[in-house]
């Protein structure tokens, strides 16, 4: 059981860490590729695997849910944005309300970081 809850802490702050990364890695130069990367591999499932699970799938909120069904703590949250409003702030939000504002999250991000991905590029040349 104790297994369960450090897997259930540590895909908290993974997954957590990801979404921050993906958000915000733009902003340091240093990080900005990695951050590009980070973000067409999580598109790269959303809408390449999502064709076949179900739009937005991520492999690290499946293992998760698992250990959570393990814990006898099933998410009742289909996204994994929604589950953690749900976990630490005890708020329901429609889920169309998730889904925009994560789709657009996402999108703005990934403009920015192509954008400055460029942009960098042209400088070094």
């Amino acid at each position: 059981m104790i297994g369960y809850i450090l897997l259930d802490w540590f895909f908290v702050l993974f997954h957590f860490a990801i979404i921050l990364f993906n958000l915000f890695g733009w902003i340091w130069k240093r990080s900005r590729r990695w951050n590009l990367y980070l973000l067409l591999v999580t598109g790269f499932f959303w809408f390449g695997f999502g064709f076949f699970y179900g739009w937005g799938y991520c492999p690290l909120t499946d293992w998760h849910f698992q250990v959570l069904d393990k814990l006898g703590k099933s998410s009742s949250e289909y996204s994994y944005i929604a589950y953690i409003i749900s976990r630490f702030f005890g708020l329901y939000i429609k889920p169309s309300i998730v889904d925009a504002v994560t789709l657009i999250s996402y999108l703005s991000a990934l403009s920015i970081s192509v954008f400055l991905d460029l942009k960098d590029k042209r400088k070094d040349y």
